[in-house]
């Protein structure tokens, strides 16, 4: 009988062990060489240090005599278990009774000719095992291993779609099934754990138990996640090319390390404290990628070149950054006699970023006193290049003193790493710029536009535009190469730093390397901001839908449709009124991201953001409110300053914020780039955003954080067209779907319910059993009940509809219930039932790989949010797309006098229909006039304070508004049963009072 192809796991096993020693010259073991103890393929070590040290190995055999080889072996994991396998494979042993170092692995030497280098790198022995009886208590054991020079360096669980389970089942096992106390899987042992199929591969540094984070390590495909097809298997590149002999070497000598990280945390008494974290970093693939290929192009090319790196957020920049700039220090040419660049200078504008890179790098470098942080001005950044310190960390505002320094050391040749210039230009940045734009012909736009700059109130010149054209005046030096990384490119900035190509006839400019947005979020480093992002006439349009629907509480509606106004003072109470009401009710009240999430407001000067600063802090307390607003703009305005209105000086603000207690950043002009606070869920717009200043503003959202399930943004300013024009050249692919409409919701489960996949008693049963906790076992029983109707009594074409509708289902209900209150129950069991019984429909994978129906579930979570009436957020859509009509915030047309225009707005506002328009204003005159002639008002106005003056106002006009009774029932109606109309009266009065007394214009009206 013939052999027919193993299509099981050990089949795919097996292929990759073949291709590794086949065509990457590793040697393959059996399991029985593996000491489970010691962790370490003894014979291989040995074998390597006999071949490599035999004088080193004699001198310690004639010490330790027969137990030289115990003496190794102990010392050895005594380092590794200190230290980590990465240093110790780096820097080797040192055996302390007779002072004898021994090298655990020899890196590949620059030159060719340098034989003796060459020969003790071509010594070192990759080996790979299979079937790895990994722990001494039994017999469990890991699909591969590799090992470099006996000793093991990374693990895989492999598993195999021919035999129905895929990544995420591997990622579960490492999970659920691998003891971290298990001496192969402590912290630093292992380089890295992969989990491969043939479609992803996923990578851990650190096994925790379920709290081991795994990290896609893909391709990409067509600018999202995942890798793309190809004869053969997908996954293919990690034995192809990551795990090649020179590709393995590279990446434990310049990318893998364990690295010191700070963590602020509350003692028992609330006060700030730090502790170090360690943490192994192994680089992602498009790092590796990114940097490898301008690597081997800056080899190839030498220096005077330019390379544009669009990385999204999320991508691990300041990870990158430091992998490049110490690489590029130690970049010889192709014959490898001498470097490239002697001097690399990395800029960035992030205060935060800049230590964060400075300290990386020191962290990564081998040689110390190599790099130099510019922190003290210009005299010391002249010092440091004349120095020759091999790299140089400055801020762009120091970027003008470097192009000119740098001119006057033509003999030296410099990589200059540019991160993100987003930051708003100070004053006399831009009066450098401008001197700059006369040796630049085509910028004429940055020069009209620096005419009327303002940098408090203005946002479009950046420290890119400063960058651009400081580097365009010198035309491009020759002894300098530009690595400029950025999420959102400028046009002029993708045309001096990109790759130019051609199309259609015409030149065009794309990155050296690109890392979208749109894969960011789908390997779940970022969220979509744009997920529930609704313009406020949606919003209003929203809730307006719900009227005449039984099927919702209308009386909730009702009391979160909070009419939009007008007239400016008023508009802004009332938006600071709703934005508030929308946090408490569907942010706070829905117990999102644990109760801990917190607000961004977008104002569009810092006029407005003082008015919003005060508006918010009145209303907190009106209502009680324990949580407090912090407002955040530059420089004066009106003798109010941050620290005035805050209460602790600008400095302080990203560290309040911080607290507890502040929930609401309000800014202008300022935190809207470059701040990252994880716990922003929520956004409010009152500004017109446009291009990348849109991208980056709503980017603050983006943030991943362990409890963060979604975002939301509510837009005063924009269109959703207008926002989507914004992202699509930084996305790749389309944002917004379609129109929301809550019918949607009730038309889906109808078509859901008529496959009769379920029973309600099904999904009411399940849902019962996910709030009584019980065992995880018998929630499959149910779920696979279903799945197996929808596999077996399905057509294949029914079975994708099915599909597709409950994942539109659920990302329907999770974004109308941050603005419905439904009162039908089953609508929330069928979100619970489906959400986790789409995970056993097969078709798309879900993003988040490493979560799903076979995690444990959050008990505690889900009943805070089932009691609020929504649910944990186990995956979100794409497509949602509200469609405003151009929003409008009622009528203020100076051409109709005041009262008049009054009137209309209570017309709009409540929907009154007062049509004898002349009766209520003689009623409103009449009013205005009788409080006016009031003698308690008058005594009020002449001896009180305005605070006093306004209680007695209001006191009177329910006095005065008694005797119309009868002539203006309609009008007395609304003013006595609806608090916020009353409220808007008795001001509106008071206003006219105080006016008409303080010009004596009684008879304007």
């Amino acid at each position: 009988m013939s052999k027919t192809t193993n299509t099981k796991e050990n089949g795919f096993e097996k292929h990759i062990v073949d291709y590794l020693v086949d065509s990457n010259k590793f040697v393959e073991r059996e399991n029985t060489n593996y000491d489970n103890i010691n962790c370490i393929d003894e014979d291989l070590l040995f074998q390597f240090l006999e071949e490599t040290q035999p004088k080193a190995l004699d001198k310690l055999k004639r010490y330790h005599k027969d137990l030289y080889k115990q003496k190794i072996v102990k010392r050895l994991n005594d380092q590794i278990k200190q230290k980590g396998i990465i240093e110790v494979l780096r820097k080797g042993i040192v055996d302390g009774f007779t002072d004898t170092k021994l090298r655990l692995f020899y890196d590949k030497p620059v030159s060719h000719y340098n034989q003796k280098a060459n020969d003790l790198y071509l010594a070192n022995i990759f080996s790979a095992m299979r079937q790895v009886n990994f722990s001494p208590q039994n017999k469990k054991s890991l699909d591969i291993v590799t090992f470099i020079n006996g000793l093991p360096v990374i693990s895989f669980e492999l598993k195999n779609e021919l035999t129905k389970q895929n990544v995420n089942h591997a990622i579960k096992q490492y999970k659920t099934d691998r003891d971290p106390n298990e001496e192969i899987f402590r912290f630093g042992r292992l380089v890295v754990n992969f989990a491969v199929d043939t479609e992803e591969v996923w990578m851990c540094t650190e096994l925790k138990g379920q709290s081991s984070f795994f990290l896609p390590f893909n391709k990409g495909y067509k600018n999202g996640a995942g890798n793309p097809p190809k004869e053969g298997i997908r996954t293919d590149y990690l034995w192809k090319e990551v795990l090649t002999k020179d590709s393995l070497t590279n990446i434990i000598q310049n990318y893998s390390q364990i690295i010191t990280e700070e963590k602020e945390y509350l003692d028992g008494k609330g006060k700030k404290r730090i502790k170090k974290v360690k943490k192994l970093i192994f680089p992602r693939f498009h790092q590796l990628a990114a940097v490898r290929n301008i690597l081997g192009d800056a080899q190839k090319n030498g220096a005077g070149q330019k390379y544009l790196i669009q990385h999204s957020a999320g991508s691990g920049k300041s990870n990158s950054i430091s992998w490049l700039a110490h690489q590029l220090v130690g970049l010889h040419n192709k014959v490898g006699d001498e470097t490239i660049f002697d001097t690399v200078i990395v800029i960035t504008d992030r205060r935060v970023l800049d230590k964060q890179i400075r300290d990386n790098i020191k962290q990564y470098q081998q040689v110390k006193g190599v790099v130099q942080a510019i922190t003290e001005g210009s005299k010391q950044l002249k010092t440091a290049l004349e120095e020759g310190k091999k790299i140089i960390i400055t801020t762009i505002q120091k970027f003008p003193h470097i192009v000119e320094d740098i001119a006057d050391l033509p003999g030296n040749n410099f990589g200059i790493i540019i991160d993100e210039a987003h930051s708003s230009l100070s004053g006399q940045m831009a009066r450098k710029l401008n001197e700059t734009l006369a040796k630049v012909s085509d910028e004429e736009e940055l020069k009209s536009d620096l005419e009327n700059y303002d940098e408090h109130e203005n946002d479009e010149v950046t420290g890119e535009d400063l960058i651009r054209t400081m580097i365009k005046s010198r035309k491009l030096l020759d002894n300098a190469s530009y690595f400029a990384f950025t999420a959102t490119p400028k046009n002029k900035t993708l045309e001096l730093f990109g790759v130019p190509y051609q199309e259609d006839g015409k030149t065009k400019f794309r990155a050296f390397h690109l890392y979208s947005m749109k894969q960011a979020i789908e390997e779940g480093f970022i969220k979509d901001v744009l997920q529930n992002y609704t313009t406020y006439q949606s919003y209003y349009a929203l809730l307006k839908r719900i009227e005449d629907d039984p099927e919702y509480d209308k009386k909730k509606a009702q009391k979160k449709l909070k009419s939009y106004v007008e007239s400016h003072e008023h508009a802004i109470k009332k938006k600071a009124i709703l934005m508030i009401n929308h946090f408490m009710d569907t942010v706070v009240g829905q117990k999102k991201m644990g109760g801990k999430a917190k607000a961004m407001m977008v104002t569009s000067s810092r006029a407005n953001a003082v008015k919003y600063k005060k508006a918010f802090d009145q209303y907190l307390k009106d209502i009680n409110s324990p949580y407090k607003a912090v407002v955040g703009f530059s420089g004066e305005i009106d003798g109010e300053t941050e620290a005035s209105l805050n209460g602790f000086p600008s400095a302080k603000i990203p560290d309040e914020f911080e607290k507890d207690e502040y929930r609401f950043l309000l800014v202008a002009n300022k935190f809207q780039t470059g701040f990252d606070q994880p716990l922003l869920h929520t956004m409010f717009v009152d500004k017109k955003l446009g291009g990348v200043n849109a991208v980056q503003t709503l980017s603050r959202l983006n943030r991943s954080h362990p409890l963060k399930k979604d975002t939301f943004v509510l837009d005063f300013a924009n269109t959703a067209e207008e926002i989507e024009k914004a992202f699509k050249p930084y996305f790749e692919s389309t944002i917004l779907g379609e129109e929301t409409d809550p019918n949607k919701l009730f038309d889906l489960q109808d078509a859901l319910d008529n496959y009769q996949v379920y029973t309600r008693e099904q999904v009411e049963e399940f849902s019962n059993k996910i709030l009584d906790n019980v065992p995880v076992d018998q929630l499959h029983a149910l779920l696979d009940e279903s799945s197996d109707i929808f596999r077996n009594d399905l057509e294949e074409e029914h079975q994708a509809d099915f599909r597709a509708k409950v994942k539109t289902y659920v990302r329907l209900y999770i974004f109308l219930s941050q603005i419905v209150e439904f009162e039908n129950a089953y609508l929330e069991r069928l979100y619970i039932f489906l959400n986790h019984l789409q995970n056993k429909l097969g078709g798309d994978t879900s993003v988040d790989l490493a979560q799903g129906i076979l995690d444990n579930i959050d008990m505690d979570s889900y009943r805070l949010q089932l009691e609020s009436t929504t649910s944990v957020v186990l995956e979100q859509g794409e497509d949602l797309k509200p469609i405003p009509t151009e929003m409008r915030g009622g009528i203020n047309d100076p051409e109709i006098d005041r009262l008049s225009s009054i009137l209309q707005t209570f017309n709009e506002r409540y929907g009154t229909e007062f049509e004898d328009t002349d009766k209520v204003r003689k009623m409103a005159v009449d009013i205005a006039e009788g409080v006016m002639n009031n003698q308690e008002m008058k005594n009020s106005m002449e001896y009180s304070d305005e605070q006093n003056a306004k209680i007695t106002n209001d006191k009177v006009v329910a006095d005065e508004m008694l005797k119309h009774i009868n002539s203006n029932f309609n009008f007395y109606k609304h003013y006595s049963d609806n608090k916020e109309f009353k409220e808007d009266v008795n001001n509106m009065i008071f206003g006219l009072v105080k006016e008409m007394l303080r010009d004596g214009l009684r008879g304007k009206l």
